[in-house]
C-alpha cells in the first residue's frame, strides 16, 4: 500500500487547534500535515491589517507554532500572495489535499475560489469548512429568498432549526512532513511596533492564544455569566467576557462557546438563566455582522442606506478628529473609552456606541474616518464587526438604530459609570485644571446633528413620493 501524500492545511482566521474543522479533515485522511500561515498583504482587495491586530497576530502566531510543535508539529510561515505561496507549496510538498475554513468577505472568497479551481485542476484535492459562524450567511435566508436587514427575525431563523454542530475535540498529536520546509522568520514580518514602541499596554491587558482563550471562557463563564444581563453595560464593572479579540483570530470557535455557555447555564435560574441568553444573542449580533458583510462585501466603505449617500457632512475638522483620537475632547466617556483603546486596544461596548455617537453626531464627522481609527487600534477589528458597528450607530446600516437617537455623554455616564470609576480609570486628570474644557456643546451639536439629517429625510420622502406616482402612471397607462 503506498504512503499516504501530505495534507496542507491552510490557517487563516481559525489561530487554534481545537475545533478547527480544516485540521480535524486532515487528521482524518491521514498521513503527514503541513500547516501553513501566509501573510497575504498583496492580493487584490484584501484589506491590510490594522497596528493592533498585527500585535496581536505576532503572538497569536507564536502560540500557535508552539502548540504545533508540543504536539510534534510545526507551522510554516511565508508572506506573498496567496493564490501563489499555496499553488506553491503544495507541489513542493507533493500535497495531495488543501483544506482551510472558509472567510465571508467577497474578495477572500474571490480569492479562495481561484485557490481551489487550480488546485483541483493539478489533481490536488480542496475542501473549505465552517470553523468560524455558527450559521453560514447563505443558509439563513428569508422567506421570499434574501438575506435579512433586520436581526430579530433573522436570530429567530437561526435559533428555529437543529442546534450548533458540536466542537471538535483537541488533537492528540500532529504527524509531521519528515522533509525540511522554507519557512519565513516571524520577527523579519516585523508585526511588532518598534519607533516607538507603544504596545506596553495590550501586553499588560492580553495574552493572545488558544490557552489563554479557554481560561477566559471558563473564568467568564464560573463568575461572571449570572450577572451578565444585570451587569454587561458598566464598563467599571468586570461582566464581560473579553473573547472577542479571541474570537476575531479564531483562537477559540463560536462552537466552543455555544456549547460550553449551554452546559454553564444548567442549574441557573431567574435573572442568570436570561444572562446566558442574552450573551448567546451577543454572539448571535456577531453572526448577523458576517451575513450583511457577505451580502453587502462593500460594508466598510459604502451607506448601507442609500439615502445617506447624500448626508450634508461639512468640511473635515482636523483639530477635532484629533483631540477624539487623543481622548482630550473634554467628554469625560468618550475620552476615559478613547484612552482606554489606545493603551489596551480595545473599549468597552456601551462606550464604543457612546464614542461612535459623539464623533458622528456631535462633531459631525463621517463614520468611515471613526471606522477606519478603530479598525488600525482594535485588537479585535473584524471585516464585519467594526464596519457593522458604525454604521449601526451612524443610522445607515442594517437595523440601525434611527440617526436621531444620540447618545448624550453625559446621560450614558450617569446611568453605567454612575460613581465614575471607569472615567477615573481612564483619565487621571478628570476633575482637576489639567483636564481640557469640552470640544462642543452637546446640545447645539445634537440639533445640528438633526437638522442634518432632516435635509436627507425629505430628500428620501421626495425620492420614494416620486417612484409611487412613477408606478401610479404606469400602471395607469
Amino acid at each position: 500500500m503506498s504512503a499516504v501524500t501530505p495534507s496542507l492545511v491552510w490557517f487563516r482566521d481559525d489561530l487554534r487547534l481545537a475545533d478547527n474543522p480544516a485540521l480535524q479533515a486532515a487528521l482524518e485522511r491521514g498521513g503527514p500535515i503541513v500547516a501553513v500561515y501566509v501573510l497575504d498583504e498583496e492580493s487584490p482587495g484584501v484589506r491590510p491589517l490594522g497596528g493592533a491586530a498585527r500585535w496581536w497576530l505576532h503572538g497569536s502566531l507564536l502560540a500557535l507554532a508552539g502548540s504545533l510543535e508540543r504536539l510534534g508539529g510545526r507551522l510554516t510561515l511565508r508572506r506573498g500572495p496567496a493564490e501563489d505561496v499555496i499553488a506553491g507549496l503544495a507541489a513542493s510538498v507533493g500535497a495531495g489535499a488543501v483544506f482551510w475554513n472558509r472567510r465571508y468577505g467577497q474578495a477572500e472568497r474571490e480569492l479562495d475560489t481561484r485557490i481551489k479551481a487550480g488546485l483541483t485542476a493539478s489533481g490536488t484535492e480542496t475542501r473549505s469548512f465552517a470553523g468560524s459562524l455558527l450559521f453560514e450567511p447563505w443558509t439563513i435566508q428569508t422567506g421570499q429568498g434574501g438575506s435579512y436587514s433586520v436581526f430579530t427575525p433573522f436570530w429567530r431563523a437561526c435559533t428555529a432549526g437543529p442546534p450548533p454542530r458540536a466542537p471538535h475535540p483537541a488533537p492528540d498529536a500532529i504527524p509531521a512532513f519528515p522533509g525540511e520546509i522554507r519557512s519565513d522568520v516571524l520577527d523579519d514580518w516585523a508585526l511588532l511596533p518598534t519607533r516607538p514602541d507603544w504596545a506596553d499596554g495590550l501586553r499588560e491587558a492580553w495574552q493572545p492564544g488558544e490557552e489563554s482563550a479557554q481560561r477566559l471562557l471558563e473564568t467568564f463563564l464560573r463568575d461572571a455569566l449570572p450577572r451578565y444581563a444585570d451587569e454587561r453595560d458598566q464598563p467599571a464593572q468586570a461582566v464581560t467576557s473579553r473573547l472577542s479579540p479571541h474570537l476575531r483570530w479564531g483562537e477559540i470557535s463560536p462552537f466552543q462557546i455555544w456549547h460550553a455557555t449551554e452546559w454553564a447555564r444548567i442549574g441557573l435560574t431567574g435573572r442568570a438563566q436570561a444572562s446566558a441568553t442574552r450573551f448567546l444573542t451577543e454572539v448571535g449580533w456577531r453572526e448577523f455582522s458576517y451575513h450583511v458583510l457577505f451580502n453587502a462585501p462593500d460594508l466598510a466603505t459604502v451607506n448601507l442606506r442609500p439615502e445617506f449617500d447624500a448626508f450634508p457632512w461639512p468640511p473635515l475638522d482636523g483639530r477635532a478628529l484629533a483631540v477624539w483620537h487623543q481622548g482630550r475632547t473634554g467628554i469625560p466617556l468618550v475620552d476615559a473609552g478613547m484612552r482606554e483603546l489606545w493603551r489596551t486596544g480595545s473599549m468597552h461596548n456601551r462606550v464604543r456606541m457612546v464614542a461612535a455617537s459623539f464623533l458622528i453626531k456631535n462633531l459631525l464627522i463621517d463614520w468611515r474616518l471613526g471606522e477606519q481609527w478603530f479598525w488600525d487600534t482594535l485588537v479585535d477589528a473584524d471585516a464585519a464587526s467594526n464596519p457593522f458597528g458604525w454604521q449601526w450607530v451612524a443610522g445607515s446600516g442594517a437595523d440601525a438604530a434611527p440617526y436621531f437617537r444620540v447618545f448624550n455623554p453625559e446621560l450614558q455616564a450617569n446611568k453605567f459609570d454612575p460613581q465614575e470609576e471607569y472615567i477615573r480609570q481612564n483619565v487621571p486628570e478628570y476633575g482637576t485644571d489639567a483636564y481640557p474644557a469640552p470640544i462642543c456643546d452637546l446640545g447645539e451639536t445634537r440639533r445640528a446633528a438633526l437638522a442634518a439629517y432632516e435635509q436627507i429625510k425629505g430628500m428620501k420622502e421626495q425620492a420614494i413620493a416620486a417612484r409611487a406616482a412613477a408606478a401610479t402612471e404606469t400602471a395607469n397607462a
